[in-house]
């Protein structure tokens, strides 16, 4: 039985201020809640709904009785309706408006969100990712509903032994405790989604609701009377378990999802979603779902629901590395998907297997692919990062075979970070009493040179301080926990130094980041260390998969590391890495360190963090920081690409980052003028605040998506859908006509006249192509020149096109295609033609991945 507080009617507003999450990034607020009780806000942990349900009745009589304290809610309340109602960004910009339509609704699917610790729903970057993404869409005003899973269990606690080794643990998390509200049918039951399950069984699930200021964010959980004792433990915990596990929370969080969002718009009256955000492939079988709805409720075939479905849908892939895609084994799929788990009417079988089937050169038959799913049921499919962009068609260019890389149809959109969350208060004090109060503003950016450089390194020192207070207290415990007595504890109460250059490194425990990078030299990360003129401390933190050994022994040896009483306090791992503490470790750093191996980061944005709290990067050329260092903004560690043997290879690039702090970080921060101040180190800062703060913003990251991306997708879907799916009934049947059709498609001849002896600029040539197209109309092909610089082995670049126009037509299927191209390069000039599908609802030449080269 779960008692909650009924607040006194003057003092109501608070209970709609402790459940919209807009506290964790809205100071004032915060304040509000804290000034109730300051030590009861920090022995909750800062979680205004346990500072609430901790009120006694003559607690609540004082404050109810306090006119001040009573006014201060009210203003609050006013404040967040404010926020809740007033035009954004996305109300400007015309809502994506398109033949007097608006995109008023969309879903973003993650199987994980972090949004604050108090609600740990998250493991790493991909919920974080997720939480500042919900955040500053709500900043903008763009209509997003997020859809995601409630772990009883959250991920883990993780805390070390004796030996170094991490260990975890598994709090229970009651949802009654927590910034939520169960979902509800109109008389009152809890609202329960069910899922057909192989030999007749099923999977049922509440719907959770968190509010994260304008944006609601549905979390459905397994835990439910009427499941078996298997199935309330499918939502336990995030990752867990295994095999049919997962493979039925991903479900839940597809096929339940899709059906938790109708349930809501039912129940709320708010907009069904026109555009569908899959965040990774875990997500996928949203869009199998609505294939499904449309089958078996809007009179589609299945080939006509999935270009209805495509249309809407955007697919972002977060990893670079095959290992990180869920893949499941194929008689998993047919047990929950055939006819004994029937949980998507509508849908064969053998269709579905088709979505996620590694039919391309190098795929495993045994297996389904998520992520190939996610991109055969998405019209647009995006990587994290420019450089993430690249790494992911040429690892997914196998669905797409005939197309140089560059044509491969997926996109990129770096990944931004919620200032509002990241950035410490301290700083935004310090901007306002210098800037002015709008310091929410992008803008402010251009004017960071106004505040006083002297002001800005007294601040920094006092973040710097307030690290290592929570520092010791956490480095503390974990002693504790690891079998230390308090007798012997005395040395951690001055460990770490606020005036020492402090570099900070937060990192997933996977092998691929290189935890362990700095101790390839041991006795030469010593002497920075140990330097008494110039000392240097490293402060480090990051769980490992449960499952991941591999990743437990990399943390094991750097838990070791610090042991050693010749560096004891100075470099420290801090056990059970949250937002919380990230809140703590990003504004207290000098330097974040990133070395990941090359090219596996897909994106990293704690280093965008710790760069809005005027912190330099000292990182591996890889994800956003390829694409956005400029050479001083921080430091890039050179790479050894090329080099296979890795351990050579880890070598010269620890040797380079060893160089680089030595030669040129660490002397750059100590050297100071009359004033004791770092000028050098502080004008890049100052340079970095300025240049690269707009463009590591998650305000720039949603903008981006939903001009690039929600728009387009709202617009196509739109189109698709008018006059009962006439556009998708188009689609379906062409697409079923071209791939029929297209082993006939053959080009016989090109001609090309005007070309003299010695051609120059200016020329035009004309260019006729001799197709054979079958059965096919010449207006459904886009037959096309490709011409560039040509090398030694035949081979284009820079290239352009011409679309070539029919002509003339012939017996069997023979078709003639002209155009004309005037001459305007010099140099080596090669061409090539080649026939690719034209339809208008296409969204690019290498979507149905067709072509015909001669």
């Amino acid at each position: 039985m779960h008692v909650r507080t009924v607040l006194p009617s003057n003092l109501a507003p608070l209970h709609d201020l402790a459940l919209n999450l807009r506290w964790s990034w809205h100071p004032p607020t915060r304040d509000l809640f804290a000034g109730i009780d300051p030590r009861l806000w920090e022995s909750t942990g800062q979680d205004p709904v346990a500072v609430l349900s901790s009120l006694r009745t003559r607690d609540m009589e004082r404050l109810a009785a306090d006119e001040e304290f009573v006014t201060r809610v009210h203003e609050a309340h006013e404040d967040l309706e404010r926020y809740l109602t007033k035009p954004r960004w996305y109300h400007e910009q015309g809502a994506g408006r398109w033949d007097g339509r608006t995109l008023e609704a969309i879903a973003y699917f993650s199987p994980e969100f972090g949004i604050t610790s108090v609600l740990p729903q998250y493991s790493g970057g991909l919920g974080i990712l997720a939480g500042d993404h919900l955040k500053a869409a709500s900043d903008q005003g763009i209509p997003i509903v997020g859809v995601g899973l409630f772990y009883k269990s959250g991920y883990f606690a993780q805390r070390f032994n004796a030996d170094g080794w991490q260990q975890e643990s598994y709090p229970v998390l009651d949802p009654d405790d927590l910034p939520l509200s169960l979902l509800r049918e109109e008389d009152g039951s809890p609202l329960v989604i069910r899922l057909a399950m192989p030999r007749g069984g099923h999977l049922d699930a509440h719907v959770w609701r968190a509010q994260v200021g304008r944006v609601p964010l549905l979390l459905l959980d397994s835990d439910v009377e009427t499941n078996d004792a298997s199935r309330r433990e499918v939502t336990n915990r995030l990752y867990g378990g295994g095999g049919d596990q997962r493979l039925e929370q991903e479900m839940l969080l597809g096929i339940g999802g899709v059906r938790a969002l109708r349930a809501y718009s039912r129940i709320t009256g708010a907009p069904a979603p026109t555009v569908y955000h899959t965040n990774e492939g875990h997500a996928g079988f949203q869009g199998v779902e609505r294939i499904s709805e449309l089958v078996t409720g809007g009179d589609l075939t299945f080939d006509e629901a999935l270009q209805a479905v495509r249309a809407g849908t955007v697919f972002t892939t977060h990893t670079p590395v095959p290992a990180g895609i869920d893949r499941f084994d194929v008689g998993a799929i047919a047990a929950h998907f055939g006819d004994e788990g029937n949980s998507l009417p509508g849908v064969p079988l053998e269709r579905l297997l088709a979505l996620g089937a590694e039919d391309y050169e190098g795929g495993d038959a045994s297996r389904f692919n998520m992520a190939v799913m996610g991109m055969r049921l998405g019209q647009r499919v995006n990587g994290v990062s420019q450089l993430h962009g690249a790494v992911s068609r040429e690892m997914f260019c196998g669905l797409w075979p005939g197309f140089d890389l560059d044509e491969v149809p997926i996109g990129s959109v770096t990944n931004g970070v919620h200032a509002g969350t990241w950035v410490d208060r301290k700083l935004y004090d310090l901007a306002k009493a210098h800037l002015g109060p709008d310091v929410a503003s992008r803008s402010v950016f251009t004017r960071v040179h106004e505040v006083p450089i002297d002001a800005f390194w007294a601040t920094k020192r006092e973040l710097r301080q307030q690290l290592i207070e929570d520092a010791r207290a956490r480095f503390r415990q974990s002693l504790l926990d690891r079998g230390a007595t308090e007798a012997e504890l005395g040395w951690t109460e001055d460990i770490l130094d606020p005036d020492a250059l402090t570099i900070g490194f937060a990192r997933r425990g996977a092998t691929y980041k290189r935890l362990t990078l700095m101790l390839r030299d041991p006795e030469r990360l010593k002497k920075l260390l140990c330097d008494p003129d110039r000392p240097v401390q490293v402060i480090i933190a990051g769980k490992s998969h449960p499952a991941d050994d591999t990743g437990k022994a990399l943390i094991q040896e750097m838990v070791r590391f610090t042991d050693d009483p010749e560096v004891r306090g100075k470099i420290i791992y801090l056990p059970n890495y949250d937002i919380a503490m990230a809140q703590q470790l990003y504004p207290g750093c000098d330097v974040w360190l990133n070395n990941p191996l090359r090219p596996f980061e897909a994106c990293g944005t704690s280093g965008m963090k710790a760069a809005l709290n005027g912190a330099l990067n000292l990182s591996i050329l890889d994800g956003w920081w390829d694409e956005w260092y400029d050479g001083q903004n921080g430091w890039a560690i050179p790479t050894a690409d090329g080099v296979e043997d890795p351990d050579r290879r880890d070598d010269l690039e620890a040797a380079a980052l060893y160089e680089l702090l030595e030669k040129t970080v660490v002397p750059t921060f100590y050297d100071r003028d009359a004033q004791g101040l770092p000028q050098r180190w502080l004008d890049k800062v100052s340079h970095t605040l300025s240049t690269l703060g707009p463009k590591v913003l998650a305000d720039r990251m949603v903008r981006d998506y939903t001009e690039a991306l929600y728009w387009p997708a709202a617009h196509a879907a739109w189109a698709v859908a008018e006059d009962d799916y006439a556009g998708a009934r188009s689609l379906a049947r062409y697409v079923g006509q071209v791939r029929h059709n297209w082993r006939h498609v053959r080009i016989d001849h090109v001609d090309a006249e005007g070309l003299s002896d010695a051609p120059q600029i200016g020329d035009e040539v004309a260019v006729h192509a001799y197709v054979g197209l079958g059965d096919l109309d010449p207006r459904s092909v886009k037959v096309q020149m490709a011409y560039g610089r040509a090398n030694a082995e035949d081979t284009l670049t820079d290239v352009d096109y011409l679309d070539l126009e029919p002509t003339q037509s012939y017996e069997e299927g023979r078709h003639r295609f002209d155009g004309s191209l005037r001459l305007a390069r010099t140099g080596s000039l090669g061409w090539t033609v080649r026939v690719l599908p034209r339809h208008e609802h296409l969204s690019s030449d290498a979507e149905l991945g067709l072509v015909t080269l001669p």
